[in-house]
């Protein structure tokens, strides 16, 4: 499963550093995937945006048994 999100981390990542983030993966525990924002996501405003209605739906789309996504430092 975690190989899976990982793909689909891959395949966002080039937007969210074209914008000076990047995402990285830490674990996937339990359905729910924990990754760290960095660069320019760190305290931006719209970066729980970004997680929740980007990054977590498509993770979810791609891989439907994971039930969340949470940033972690």
């Amino acid at each position: 499963m975690k190989d899976r999100v990982e793909k689909v981390i891959n395949r966002i990542r080039p937007a969210v550093q074209m914008d000076g983030g990047d995402i990285q993966l830490v674990d996937v525990v339990d359905g729910v995937v924990k990754l760290r924002l960095i660069g320019a996501c760190v305290g931006c405003p719209s970066s729980t945006m970004t997680l929740k209605m980007g990054i977590e739906r498509a993770i979810r789309t791609e891989v439907p048994e994971i039930t969340g996504v949470e940033a972690v430092e």
